[in-house]
């Protein structure tokens, strides 16, 4: 992942709580069309079909926590005290993550090394960093916080994989917007729970072939959404479906 170099390094500090938000940095990558964030770590690959579009972020590893929060949505806005030269005063922003910032423990922390622990650090789509700071900045100050993903439709499944392993992606979920457990069901079978893969790709290992899939999905919250009916049994490996559900 390219990363974006310049020299504000004396604003990294390890986050802290300031006035119910919570203190990091940013950066940008993937050029002005956010080509370059297509696909990433959670597996959701095309993010303008997955319904993310640019409003995204990759997040460094004290935040992205081995994929668990792919999915979650955050508020951000440039820390126009610390930085009023290159903030825009006042504008905040939700994005969503999407995508693991690696860490680089040949550079410092404060020259390069932005993704390295302890540090809270978002690697924004460049458009969504330019709601927040000016180009020429590099790397600014912020303040974020986790808000509620505002998502229009149902959770989307893609089924993925071959016989004896169903590979499912989980996505445009609302809510908290990231899933800590799945179930799947066949037709013919009971209620089994699915293993996290990859990101926010789950696994299942039965024959689920020609049958209809119902889901089950566990929020972080703790909130639970049974969805009947997702998938018809004539489904075939690569095929999307939407649910009628999502959380709010």
């Amino acid at each position: 992942m390219m990363m974006v170099v310049c020299v504000l390094a004396s604003f990294i500090v390890k986050g802290k709580l300031v006035q119910g938000w919570t203190a990091g940095h940013a950066t940008f990558y993937g050029g002005s069309d956010a080509t370059g964030t297509m696909g990433g770590a959670c597996g959701y690959g095309n993010m303008y079909s997955a319904g993310y579009g640019t409003n995204t972020a990759a997040l460094s590893n004290a935040l992205f926590n081995n994929g668990v929060v792919c999915g979650a949505c955050y508020q951000i806005r440039c820390d126009d005290k610390k930085a009023p030269q290159w903030c825009l005063s006042g504008k905040s922003f939700t994005i969503t993550a999407t995508n693991f910032c690696p860490p680089n423990n040949a550079l410092p922390n404060d020259n390069g090394g932005w993704c390295n622990l302890p540090l809270q650090h978002f690697d924004m789509a460049q458009p969504a960093f330019l709601q927040i700071a000016k180009y020429k900045a590099g790397i600014v100050p912020v303040v974020y916080r986790r808000v509620s993903c505002k998502k229009t439709g149902g959770i989307y499944f893609t089924v993925n994989g071959r016989d004896y392993f169903e590979l499912v992606l989980i996505n445009n979920v609302g809510g908290r917007g990231d899933i800590t457990a799945t179930w799947i069901k066949g037709s013919n079978t009971e209620w089994h729970q699915m293993k996290r893969n990859w990101g926010e790709n789950w696994q299942s290992d039965s024959y689920l072939n020609g049958q209809s899939l119902p889901f089950r999905v566990t929020s972080s919250n703790g909130r639970n959404l049974t969805m009947l009916n997702v998938v018809p049994s004539n489904w075939q490996f690569g095929q999307t479906f939407a649910s009628s559900l999502n959380f709010k």
